[in-house]
């Protein structure tokens, strides 16, 4: 074989091992650039401290502040609240809901279907301001409906109590329909047979959908548990638009304290040390969540 001929086939096979990392390249340099590198250099961030307008190496110094912050943990305390009371009622309501919509009974289904899923289309800020409207004290069309059958206008986002009741209202407003969409796109691979079988043997509609419907969406929980638990946990536009965290910090969240202290006390270092619990956070209860619903019965 001549050296011409052997050069050649080295070449082809350079190119056939370097082809496909010339193709990702594109992807892998955007991922770098903004992906890895912001993460790493919010990791530095955190184990600063600004000086003078500069940051300086303080190691865990941040860290340390933040275990001892009560503002922190009265931020993660409004958000566990959400997180525990409003989660379970959304994902209730959605199981009802799937549960109506896959009912070959109902009529119109396709449309009602469209009017609870319609809800997420709509901007996060842009229902904020709607429910700010029409949960407003004094001309709010909510307080309007109860004045007229008698009852005193509430103080739904000038109260603590009342402010994060609005917050749960907003968020289950906006995601039912999503999250009851997920559910019945699972249902409707449960065989019909399962249904019929279990009637005749003479199983109610309740021992139907103990044993049948929630087993069949087991899956589609487990998902949307995840995903609920993080958009709360990460919960910013709604408490920003509808109360902008009070009264008195009620419905500070850890993502509305973090945003504080990066853009309105530009403390960038305590900020990164902020995301990086949230993170920690986040990973910790998803990874016992998929413990907890993923195993096998």
């Amino acid at each position: 074989m001549s050296t011409a001929t052997l050069s050649v086939r080295r070449r082809t096979i350079v190119t056939k091992n370097t082809a496909p990392y010339v193709f990702l390249a594109p992807v892998l340099i955007l991922f770098v650039a903004f992906k890895l590198y912001p993460y790493v250099y919010s990791f530095w961030l955190s184990l600063t401290r600004s000086v003078g307008g500069r940051q300086e190496f303080a190691g865990a110094e941040n860290y340390v502040r933040l275990l001892q912050d009560p503002l922190f943990f009265k931020a993660l305390g409004n958000t566990a609240l959400v997180l525990l009371i409003q989660v379970p009622i959304m994902l209730a309501l959605a199981v009802a809901l799937a549960v109506g919509f896959n009912s070959t009974l109902l009529r119109w289904r396709g449309t009602l279907r469209l009017a609870f899923f319609l809800p997420i289309v709509m901007g996060l800020v842009a229902y904020g301001i709607l429910f700010s409207t029409l949960l407003n004290t004094q001309y709010g069309l909510v307080n309007w409906v109860l004045g007229g059958v008698g009852i005193e206008p509430v103080p739904w986002l000038g109260d603590p109590m009342w402010a994060r009741v609005s917050i749960i209202l907003a968020l289950t407003w906006h995601y039912t329909g999503y999250n009851a969409v997920i559910y019945l796109a699972q249902l409707q691979t449960v065989p019909r047979e399962l249904y019929e079988a279990a009637s005749t043997d003479g199983a109610g509609p309740w021992r139907r959908f103990v044993h049948i419907t929630l087993p069949g969406l087991r899956p589609a929980i487990l998902l949307t548990v995840v995903l609920s638990t993080i958009g709360t946990l990460q919960l910013f536009d709604e408490p920003y638009v509808l109360t902008n965290g009070g009264p008195d910090n009620a419905t500070l969240t850890i993502g509305m304290y973090l945003y504080q202290n990066g853009f309105r006390y530009f403390d960038f270092g305590y900020a990164s040390t902020i995301a990086y619990a949230l993170a920690l956070l986040v990973a910790l209860i998803s990874f016992a969540q998929f413990r907890l619903l993923g195993r096998r019965s």
